[in-house]
C-alpha cells in the first residue's frame, strides 16, 4: 500500500511510558530517595491522584499533579525537595526520550497507510512539546489531550472526545497504551485496543481484554498491519 492510500483503522497511541522512555526519571529518585525504585511508585500514585481527581469532579492539569505528588511522595518518605530539585524534575519530565522501538514502528504504520494521532493526560502544550524534542511529533496528524474536557483517561468522556474530533466511529479506533487502566477505558468505550508490556507493566486478567499484547511496539505494529491486510 502506498502511503496515500489511507486504512479506514485510527491508530491512537498513549505517549508517557508507550512511546516515551519514564525511566530516565530513575537516577533523580535514586539520588532523590536513595532507592530508583521510588519512580515506580510516584508514577503509580501519579495515576492513582488523577483517577481520584476525575472521579471527585475536579481536575489539575497533568504536570501540576506530577510535581503535587512528587511532594506527596517526598513527605511520607521523610525527604526534604529543595526549589533546584523540583526544577530539576520538571525539566527531565520535558525531555522524556522516546523509546527505541517507537520510531521504527510509527514509521511501519506510516507506511501502512494507517493514520495516526496520540491521546495524552498531558496538558496539550506540554504533550505537543515534549514529542517533538524526542522526534516523534511528525508522524501524528493531531495530538489529543485530556484537557479538552478535564477528564482524565480513563474516563469515557476523554475517549469520546477524540473520536467526535476525529468524526469516526469508537469501532474504527484503536489505543495502543502501556497500561491495562487505558486499554479497558479504550474497549469500554468501543474501541480495539493493543497493550505494549514495558518493563514494570502486564495484563490485568480480569475485565476487557485488548485483542493484541506484546513487549514491544514493533510487535504490536507488525500485528496491526497483519490485522488489517
Amino acid at each position: 500500500m502506498k502511503p496515500s492510500e489511507k486504512r479506514q483503522q485510527v491508530i491512537v497511541f498513549d505517549v508517557n511510558e508507550t512511546l516515551l522512555d519514564i525511566e530516565i526519571l530513575s537516577p533523580f529518585f535514586a539520588r532523590t530517595f536513595g532507592d530508583a525504585q521510588v519512580m515506580r511508585q510516584w508514577f503509580a500514585e501519579l495515576i492513582l491522584y488523577s483517577l481520584a481527581r476525575t472521579l471527585s469532579g475536579g481536575y489539575t492539569p497533568f504536570g501540576q499533579l506530577a510535581v503535587a505528588v512528587l511532594r506527596m511522595v517526598a513527605t511520607i518518605r521523610g525527604v526534604e525537595l529543595s526549589d533546584h530539585g523540583i526544577d530539576e524534575f520538571k525539566d527531565h519530565m520535558a525531555r522524556l526520550p522516546a523509546h527505541q522501538d517507537a520510531a521504527p514502528a510509527l514509521e511501519m504504520l506510516r507506511n501502512a497507510g494507517f493514520r495516526m494521532v496520540t491521546l495524552t493526560n498531558s496538558a496539550p502544550e506540554a504533550g505537543q512539546a515534549v514529542l517533538a524534542k524526542a522526534g516523534l511529533a511528525h508522524y501524528f496528524e493531531a495530538q489529543f489531550s485530556v484537557d479538552a474536557v478535564k477528564r482524565f483517561k480513563p474516563a469515557a468522556e476523554t475517549y469520546g472526545s477524540v473520536a467526535s474530533a476525529l468524526r469516526t466511529e469508537p469501532s474504527a479506533l484503536r489505543l495502543v497504551a502501556a497500561h491495562t487502566w487505558d486499554t479497558q477505558g479504550a474497549i469500554v468505550a468501543g474501541w480495539k485496543a493493543a497493550l505494549v508490556t514495558r518493563p514494570g507493566n502486564a495484563a490485568l486478567p480480569v475485565g476487557e481484554q485488548p485483542d493484541m499484547v506484546e513487549n514491544d511496539l514493533l510487535a504490536i505494529a507488525r500485528r496491526i498491519v497483519a490485522k488489517d491486510a
